[in-house]
This record gives structure tokens, C-alpha cells and sequence, in this order.
């Protein structure tokens, strides 16, 4: 579909920074300030031709219409038990937010606990966080507002059903853990923002606070903070014997960690550093007494079982209970006296039972090759829940009997297609450098690869983050369209461990667009789609996926769907955690990591005359993980530099973020908008 648009003129202005000798130009700058009357106006005006142009979409209704019918099924979350009661979400369909319900036999009817559709009329309140007392009568509960990552923390009584007074706010990467005599919890906060910038600025100095039951936030006791280290967060665990406090120090989004304690048993007990070196990731476990069970990718890129004795702490005296394996080691839980390993195998989950001692005890038989995960629970328990779903399948929870190691369904969602119409696939392929790449492929069986289906090329590729199979609406209804989902598994992130993490990150970052571009290449070279039919789409870390790639290869792509992407890699450590990014991507700060950078920055490698794929940006006007200046920016920069006659349009959504908590309503709308806009651009 052809239709002669005309851009919105934004304003340049002189601005030019020096880095390490060399000068970038940086012209829209001003857009960085939401907040001012010329950058809302900007929104304004270039959200009237974007939707101007989906409206006149023929198929845009049409879509929606069939994304809400199937949308509209119960949806399960994995249960999970404390005190004397089960604890569950669910949707029923087209609810704006997903309920949390309460139960004390699963053969009882569940009770609504909280539900945050009654918090807003438009469903822009979210549920962040839940936190159960160990005894099961207190919940602890952080709502976040249009998509921000700022969390303020509630307390309802269960039994009454009643809201308590407290209320702490300023928090934000955090949950509440409580202690175990259910008179307060532990949870992590920020000093109080500037209002009118809050959603902007750096996030430091996190410290970690006790907060007790019916007292004022001002009241509660600070436990841990390093104004020394204003990078460091903390996240707080208590033992399941209640006896300790564990702090998980983290450093941005680097998976290497530090280990800290503190003897709740003790008064005025001190914090003790257990482990002091960002070398590793170490996931606590459980303990047995002073014996503590890490997951740890020390010496081991795939994971590993150990066990560190508080009496003889040295790494010297550390015991490997279950050593590195073929599969990427992803989750461990401890039930029953046993350890349930969760472990990825080219990208889908396997399970496995050990004793404790670290003996095989079974594998659990899964449905399928998909995602599974759950198995929360106590170290005393014999039951346990967990989820599985795939490409063409809706998540399924299964109750688990450990003893025996029998699944049965608890909950099961019906969504009005039949999966036997579909086929998925996963080949191998090699990237530029000839490491061989996984890649997904679910398309519907009838289609024939005679290259001219439309595919939608969907990546990550960052910060250890692993694609695995789950279901979609959204991609179901591309594939009743006729349409491809291919998910290449890029390097990055987390599907082989460490090792394959690394070399996707800082000065190999271009491994990263390396993968996605030969993904696109083996598609079109084996007759699955060809250029003019192939999409490529990503969110955040994949939204600069999708931008460094379209511009490296502008002419391998039809279209282009970066969502809230990270664009300006020169900027991104001034907002908000930006900074944190710097463990993966490398700092401009660092000469040698700025040639990186700037080398495949999307914002600064677009060319004047180029003829770009039709480009569909997306973000949000109080995203506070990746500000939208970077996808202002980089709207603005393309729309200068586009020669052809294909479209390219930012679509900037109002009362909502990064994409947690988003209303149903919303999200919906965007699928429809995304799809619709592939129809009239591909082909």
C-alpha cells in the first residue's frame, strides 16, 4: 500500500559532543526532554500521521477483530503455596490485568485476593510484585503506574481481605522477602526522585531496608547500602530455615554477582561477605544449617551445583555437587529433599530429579519440546506446580507429585485453533563467522517455500537472555495469515551458557547482527521468503537489534519493527539504569568499546539517501527502562535520511512503559497496528 506522506519538520539544532577526539553530531537533543511543550507537540504530530496511515489499513479491523477473539481464553499462571493456602493468577480472557486468587484445598473455589482492574479505570495500574508472610495471612504487593519501573509496596491482610496502612514508595528492581515471624520484610528502594524528572534520571545508590508491620516508611532500618559503590543493588533472600539474610549484590545487568549474609539469629548480627569478587554468577540456592547450595557458572559457562560451608568458607573447601553438563544449567529448586535441575538443551527445557548428595534420580517426562518452569515451593514439600507451553501450545499447569513423580493437569487453556494445522521446525545454521546458529521455525503445514511468504524474523540477542518456545496470540494470528515466526537463537544470549553469552557482547556485539542478517539470508536462500516478504522485529535490546541490522543491511529488508529500542549508544548510560547496560555493551567512555559502539549505533549509522526497509518504531511516553529519546531520535533521524517512498513511522503509545503491566487493551491494539502494518508494506 502506497500512500504519499508527509513528514513533521523537526527542528536541528547545533549540538556536537567529542568523543575521544572524534565529533558527533547529536541535532535532535532536545528531544531527550519529554516534558516540554515542543516535544509534546513532536509526539502530537507524528502520531497523527501514523495513525492516519494504519487507519486506511483495509485489514487493520479485520486483524484486531481476530486477535481479541482468540485472545479471549483463560490464562494460568503457576501456582504456588505458603502457609496454609495456594496462590495463583489468572485472566479470564480480556481482563486489562491478570487477578491473583486464593485457595486452601485445590478443591476449593478459588477467593480473589487482588485484582488490579478495580485500581484504574483504563487498566494502566499494574501488579509488579507479590510477597506472601511465611505464616500466609499478610501479603506484601508493589503496583507500578502506565509502565514505570517505580514500584510502591502495599500490605493487605488475607483473611479479611483488608488493605493495612503502610505504604513505601521510591522502590524499584525489587521484591520483599519476609522474615519468619511474618512482622515485616525486607525489600530495596532509591532516595526520593526530582518529580519532574523522575522517570529520566540515573538510578543510583540502592539500599537495601527492613520494613515492620504498621510503621511509617520513614521508621524502617536500613540494612545494607555502599554510597561508596553507587552502582551496586542489593536484593534480599531469607533461608527457608529463616535463620539468614541473603544479599545478592548486583552490579547493572553484569550476571556476575556478590554474596553477602547476615545471621537473622543475631541481634544487631552484621553483614558478612561470603563472596567479594565479581568473578561468577552465584544463584543461593537453599542451605542445610551453615552448608549453602549455589548455582554458579564459576568455572563452569554452563552451570553447575555447589556447596560453600559458613565454617570453611574458602573457596579452597567449596564442594561441586552436580557437576557442568552438555545442557545449559538454567534454575534449580529444592523439594522434597531433593534438587529439581531446570536445564535448557538447544533452547527447550529438559528437568531432572538428584538427591542432595547429587545422585540422578529421574528426568521428568514433559508434554513436548517447549518451556517449562515453576517447581516452587518448600524444602519440606511433596507437591509442586509448574507450566509448560510451546509454539503451538498454551501454557498448561501441572501438578507434580515428587515421591511419585507424577503430572496431572490443574489448569488447561482452550484457545479456538487447532494445533495440528502447524508444524515447527528447528535448523541449524551458520553465521558469518561459521558458528552454527539455532533457529525456530512455526509456520502452518500447508505453506510451500516457494519464497513468497511473509516472515517475521524475531530476535533478542543480549544480556543472557535465552528464547525458548512459549505461545502466542500474536503469532498464531500471523500464521492464519500465511505468515512465517522465525526465532533464531543468537548469541548473546543465555541458550549455552556464559561462554555463548560473551561472545555477543561488547566488542563481539557485531556477532550478534551477524546471526540475525544470516537467519534472514538462509530464509530467502532455502525458498522460505525473499526480501520483499521478510520482516524483521525486536523489543528493547532486540529492538537495537532490529535497528543495527536494518541499517548494516537496508537492503535485505522489507520491513522493520523495532520496539523501545535502545538506539543512541553513545547516550544510553545518561537515563535512568542505562548505565548498567555498559556490562554487555561496553562504555563510550572506553575508547576502544566507542569504535564499537558508534561502529553500529543505528542512531549514527544512518545515511542520508538510503533507501530504508518500511519502518514501524514503536515506544511509549513513560518507558523509564529505555527512554523513548531513543526512539525520538532515531524516528527523527530516519524520516531526514529515507530516500524511497517506503514508509517510516514512530507510533508513540500514551500511559504506558517498557511493556510490563501493560493492559490488555493496549497490547491488542499494538498487535493489530503491527500486523496490519506488514500487510501493507510486504510483498
Amino acid at each position: 500500500m502506497t500512500q504519499s506522506l508527509s513528514y513533521p519538520v523537526t527542528r536541528k539544532a547545533e549540538q556536537i559532543d567529542i568523543y575521544h577526539g572524534v565529533e558527533v553530531k547529536d541535532p535532535y537533543r532536545w528531544l531527550e526532554d519529554p516534558n516540554t511543550e515542543e516535544t509534546r507537540g513532536w509526539i502530537e504530530a507524528q502520531n497523527q500521521i501514523t495513525f492516519a496511515y494504519l487507519e486506511n489499513i483495509p485489514k487493520r479491523e479485520t486483524i484486531k477483530s481476530r486477535v481479541t477473539q482468540l485472545w479471549n481464553y483463560e490464562k494460568y499462571g503457576t501456582p504456588w503455596k505458603q502457609g496454609d493456602r495456594y496462590f495463583y493468577s489468572k485472566n479470564d480472557g480480556l481482563q486489562n490485568q491478570n487477578v491473583i486468587y486464593t485457595l486452601k484445598n485445590l478443591e476449593d473455589e478459588p477467593e480473589v485476593l487482588l485484582d488490579p482492574n478495580q485500581f484504574s479505570e483504563d487498566g494502566t495500574i499494574a501488579l509488579s510484585s507479590l510477597s506472601i508472610s511465611e505464616d500466609g495471612r499478610f501479603a506484601a504487593y508493589s503496583l507500578s503506574r502506565s509502565g514505570s519501573d517505580w514500584q510502591e509496596w502495599k500490605l493487605k491482610d488475607i483473611e479479611t481481605k483488608k488493605d493495612l496502612s503502610d505504604l513505601l514508595k521510591w522502590s524499584k528492581f525489587s521484591g520483599a522477602c519476609w522474615t519468619h515471624d511474618s512482622l515485616g520484610f525486607f525489600y530495596s528502594r532509591y532516595d526520593e526522585p526530582n518529580e519532574k524528572t523522575q522517570f529520566e534520571d540515573v538510578n543510583y545508590c540502592q539500599k537495601l531496608y527492613y520494613h515492620r508491620l504498621g510503621t511509617e516508611q520513614s521508621e524502617d532500618i536500613l540494612i545494607y547500602h555502599r554510597p561508596d559503590r553507587k552502582e551496586w543493588g542489593f536484593s534480599g533472600n531469607v533461608t527457608d530455615d529463616g535463620k539468614y539474610l541473603i544479599i545478592s549484590v548486583w552490579l547493572g545487568t553484569d550476571s556476575r554477582n556478590l554474596i553477602f549474609y547476615k545471621d537473622l539469629q543475631k541481634k544487631n548480627g552484621e553483614v558478612i561477605e561470603l563472596i567479594d569478587q565479581f568473578e561468577a554468577d552465584y544463584s543461593f540456592i537453599d542451605n542445610e544449617g551453615s552448608l549453602f547450595w549455589f548455582l554458579t557458572d564459576l568455572d563452569a559457562p554452563r552451570g553447575r551445583l555447589i556447596a560453600i560451608d559458613l565454617n570453611r568458607p574458602e573457596p579452597e573447601n567449596w564442594l561441586e555437587i552436580i557437576p557442568e553438563g552438555s545442557e545449559t544449567l538454567k534454575d534449580v529448586s529444592t523439594l522434597s529433599d531433593r534438587f529439581i535441575l531446570n536445564y535448557l538443551k538447544d533452547a527447550y527445557t529438559t528437568l531432572k530429579i538428584f538427591t542432595l548428595d547429587g545422585d540422578l534420580i529421574r528426568e521428568i517426562e514433559l508434554p513436548g519440546i517447549g518451556s517449562a518452569g515453576g517447581f516452587n515451593g518448600k524444602r519440606n514439600h511433596t507437591e509442586t506446580f509448574y507450566s509448560f507451553t510451546s509454539f503451538t501450545t498454551p501454557t498448561t499447569i501441572y501438578h507434580y507429585d515428587i515421591v511419585t513423580g507424577e503430572s496431572t493437569r490443574f489448569r488447561q487453556s482452550n484457545v479456538d485453533f487447532d494445533p495440528e494445522q502447524y508444524t515447527v521446525e528447528q535448523i541449524f545454521y551458520s553465521s558469518k563467522d561459521g558458528t552454527k546458529i539455532p533457529m525456530f521455525l512455526v509456520h502452518h503445514k500447508e505453506i510451500e517455500k516457494n519464497g513468497s511468504n511473509p516472515t517475521y524474523l524475531y530476535g533478542y540477542g543480549g544480556f543472557n537472555v535465552s528464547l525458548t518456545p512459549i505461545f502466542s496470540v500474536a503469532n498464531l494470528v500471523w500464521m492464519e495469515m500465511g505468515g512465517i515466526y522465525a526465532v533464531p537463537n543468537l548469541r548473546g544470549g543465555g541458550e549455552y551458557g556464559e561462554t555463548w553469552h560473551q561472545a555477543g557482547m561488547k566488542l563481539n556485539k557485531q556477532n550478534v547482527f551477524d546471526d540475525f542478517i544470516a537467519a534472514a539470508e538462509w530464509l530467502i536462500e532455502n525458498e522460505y521468503t525473499s526480501t520483499q516478504n521478510l520482516a524483521i522485529g525486536g523489543g528493547s535490546n532486540g529492538g537495537l537489534l532490529v535497528g543495527a541490522c536494518m541499517t548494516q543491511r537496508p537492503d535485505l529488508f522489507a520491513a522493520a519493527l523495532p520496539a523501545v529500542g535502545v538506539m543512541d549508544m553513545l547516550r544510553f548510560p545518561k537515563f535512568t539504569i542505562g548505565w548498567a547496560w555498559c556490562s554487555d555493551y561496553g562504555s563510550p567512555e572506553n575508547e576502544e568499546e566507542f569504535k564499537v559502539l558508534s561502529a553500529y549505533s543505528p542512531l549514527h549509522n544512518l545515511n542520508s539517501g538510503t533507501i530504508y526497509p518500511a519502518t514501524l518504531i514503536t515506544t511509549a511516553d513513560r518507558d523509564d527502562r529505555v527512554v523513548p529519546a531513543h526512539s525520538f531520535k532515531f524516528a527523527a533521524t530516519l524520516q531526514e535520511c529515507h530516500a524511497g517512498d517506503r514508509p517510516v513511522l514512530i507510533r508513540i503509545e500514551t500511559k504506558a512503559g517498557h511493556g510490563a503491566g501493560k493492559p490488555t487493551a493496549k497490547i491488542i491494539e499494538e498487535i493489530g497496528d503491527r500486523w496490519a502494518f506488514l500487510t501493507a508494506t510486504l510483498g
